[in-house]
């Protein structure tokens, strides 16, 4: 990679540009006119490069797909303020090329140590190439890009860039305007998002200056998209858009055949503060930014446990190991350290309004965050997992009643998920529904296999445990988030944590409730089969455990309604029943677990080019349309669920435990990694459909962190020979049995 860096083109100054692109015919226009602008969205799930500096300081998070610039955070992990940024290219006559859709994209790692990216971005009709290196500043909130703009065929091109802010979480009310002072198009938004005003300011320079700037809204005549795409040259230039909207910005830079550049977007609370961090992160250089981000990264890998021999010996694996780790870590915010987002993306987010705050997958989910917690902890960062452990009972845990989306969360229970802040200041809405009785259980578990035993602790977890004795075994939603009842998965959470939480009673002395908990889990263990595992089911031998049961009669007729019908819930298969097993309340070998593999593998398993994989359940609606693709929140009725990888990493532990070979799940999980080598929520289940490829990414969610967790634990669960995430006490106690 090393003809990519900065000095080895020329860098032309505006004088030159009469030779080889062309001037601007922008002149000065004042106030933008189309207010508010048209609708907006977030940006595809799939992103293929991602990343932030390990420094606190630098609270500032880039996602990067289809070849561009997508979401960027600040300044917390849960706050988008971009939906993209990217190139125009024009020859200011004949044609304009948007760089996401006009060229071929091509994504490395010039540092497999670092989280930095280089993505290629080649004309598909052969006149120009584009290359972009992504790194953010570790001394301060800014975004730098390097580019590299070559003229593949001689001609002389002009070249603009397209910035899209959707400020503060959201593009319904950002304004902007041009900073002549600094030579900055600037931008700002304030939001009430989490029971307080946020204000979020962007401001976008370029190490070569602007030859010419215009800020309009979205979809209208002051657009500059709209505007070069009407005539070929930026003809209008809009130094204010005042009225809050959604706005773009777009500036044309002066290049010549080779020209190296860099892109610094900063951010802060006010536009003052954004144009200084800018000009900042400039001044230092990108050669300079660049060495300090990869030497942050490569000290956190370094103080971390060797990548196992299973990874070790091949790139792709261990090049997807190397980044699943770093995933993990770069997910944490800063500041409200401990608080990890399952994804920095929006699943299907180019079909999800960008107007206002999205959910998306930059919430916690204590679930998720176990998966993560337990991982590093494999990995050799117990810090941060201890960090997670301590975030999850001092700002996760409901201690009072209180309301979340359409249902209250009593005392001891967590939230479906919340806000980095947790739940205080959340709104009902950024808590959710529902109540998941295996994400009340897991922080217990946390607990337990960190050593987090103090008497403050205690009490928390009392609390919870209390709680689950309370109202378990039933949940009003298990792990998929969809149907109440009793879940193979979801029980063997709770006995998992019942059996934790008792341990935690014994070393403080409690011995009472330490037996209670104990014979509450022993007696539900006992009861499991009775109330789960079918006889009279549709599939195979008519023995399995269900994917949920409403009562506790896994034999009888009750349906549940699904997107395609409605259906006998002995007839729903999922493979939520290998928690047993993952979580040491049974044994690999245990009857039940054995004979419901078959119907598993039948119902759900699809064999794709880059190795098995399983689908949720079968009648799994959370995925594409049938009918033309489209993203999740649209084709109501038509939708399919499609392969979640990581459900390829839990078979894989399931067969090291069971002492079969286990090493092919690892490789299937990292060929279904993209070409960033980040491991998506969801694969493509069938050959030669819209677009996608069979056993890739969709467009959900790239990377999912739970996969990335997935990944490192199998890998190091290879290396020990056993399933490294097991509770010991649970083991212990139940003896594999």
């Amino acid at each position: 990679m090393s003809g990519l860096r900065a000095g080895f083109a020329v860098v032309v100054t505006a004088g030159a540009l009469a030779l080889v692109g062309g001037g601007s015919t922008a002149f000065a226009a004042g106030e933008a006119p189309g207010a508010p602008g048209g609708g907006s969205s977030w940006a595809t799930g799939n992103k293929t490069a991602m990343g932030t500096a390990t420094a606190s300081a630098a609270k500032v998070w880039f996602t990067a797909a289809a070849g561009v610039t997508t979401e960027v955070f600040y300044p917390r992990a849960d706050v988008p303020d971009v939906q993209d940024m990217q190139y125009i290219v024009s020859d200011g006559a004949t044609f304009v090329d948007l760089e996401r859709d006009a060229t071929n994209h091509a994504v490395s790692m010039p540092d497999e140590n670092a989280l930095e990216y280089t993505i290629t971005n080649t004309a598909k009709s052969g006149r120009y190439r584009l290359t972009n290196t992504y790194v953010t500043d570790p001394a301060r909130s800014t975004l730098l890009i390097r580019t590299r703009f070559q003229s593949l065929d001689g001609g002389a091109y002009r070249l603009y860039v397209l910035y899209n802010p959707s400020l503060a979480g959201g593009a319904g009310g950002d304004t902007g305007a041009w900073d002549a002072g600094n030579g900055a198009l600037v931008a700002s938004d304030t939001q009430t998002l989490f029971g307080a005003p946020l204000s979020v300011a962007s401001a976008l320079k370029a190490s070569v200056g602007f030859l010419a700037h215009s800020t309009g809204y979205s979809g209208t005549s002051s657009d500059g998209y709209q505007d070069i795409a009407a005539d070929r040259v930026l003809s209008n230039q809009y130094d204010t858009a005042s009225s809050g909207g959604n706005i773009v910005q777009t500036a044309q830079l002066p290049i010549g055949t080779d020209t190296t550049f860099t892109l610094a977007l900063g951010f802060a609370a006010d536009r003052n503060g954004a144009a200084a961090t800018a000009n900042a992160s400039l001044a230092s250089g990108f050669t300079t930014v660049e060495s300090g981000y990869r030497s942050g990264w490569n000290s956190y890998l370094a103080g971390l446990s060797a990548a196992p021999a299973s990874v070790s010996s091949d790139a792709l694996r261990r090049r997807t190991y190397k980044v699943a780790v770093m995933a993990l870590h770069a997910g944490e915010d800063k500041t409200f350290p401990g608080a990890n987002v399952a994804s920095l993306a929006t699943p299907w987010g180019d079909a999800v309004d960008g107007g206002a705050l999205s959910d998306g997958y930059h919430r916690v989910w204590s679930r998720d965050l176990y998966q993560q917690a337990t991982a590093l902890i494999a990995a050799g960062d117990t810090a941060q997992a201890t960090r997670m452990t301590r975030w999850l009972w001092d700002r996760q845990q409901v201690t009072a009643w209180t309301q979340g989306d359409g249902i209250w969360y009593g005392p001891g229970s967590f939230p479906r998920y919340s806000p980095v802040s947790g739940i205080a200041g959340a709104t009902p809405q950024q808590l959710g529904c529902c109540e998941q009785l295996d994400q009340d259980a897991f922080p217990i578990v946390l607990a337990s296999m960190l050593g987090l035993t103090d008497a403050a602790t205690w009490n928390k977890v009392r609390l919870t445990a209390d709680h689950i004795v309370a109202i378990g075994p039933d949940t009003p939603s298990e792990r998929w988030e969809e149907q109440p009842g009793r879940s193979p998965s979801t029980i063997a959470a709770e006995i998992a944590g019942l059996v934790c939480a008792g341990d935690i009673a014994r070393r403080n002395g409690d011995t009472a409730s330490a037996s209670r908990y104990e014979s509450t889990a022993d007696s539900w263990r006992s009861q499991l089969d009775g109330w789960t595992l079918t006889t009279t089911g549709y599939f195979g031998d008519h023995r399995y455990y269900e994917r949920i049961e409403h009562d506790t009669n896994p034999n009888d007729t009750f349906a549940r309604g699904f997107e395609d019908g409605t259906w006998w819930e002995r007839d729903i298969v999922d493979g939520g029943f290998l928690d047993l097993v993952r979580l040491g309340v049974r044994g690999a070998g245990y009857g039940p677990v054995v004979d419901s593999l078959g119907e598993l593998d039948a119902v759900d398993k699809v064999s794709t080019p880059n190795g098995d994989m399983w689908h949720r359940y079968n009648h799994d609606s959370y995925g594409e349309s049938q009918s033309d693709g489209s993203g999740w929140p649209s084709g109501h009725g038509s939708r399919t669920g499609r392969l979640w990888p990581l459900l390829t990493g839990e078979r894989g532990e399931y067969e090291l435990t069971a002492g079969h070979p286990a090493a092919g799940y690892l490789q299937t999980m990292a060929n279904a990694g993209n070409d960033g080598y980040l491991i998506p929520e969801q694969a493509w289940d069938r050959a030669g459909q819209f677009g996608f490829t069979f056993g890739e990414a969709t467009g959900s969610a790239s990377p999912l962190n739970w996969a990335e967790a997935q990944y490192v634990r199998l890998a190091q669960s290879l290396d020990a020979g056993h399933t490294v995430e097991t509770p010991a006490v649970v083991l212990t106690r139940y003896a594999g049995h």
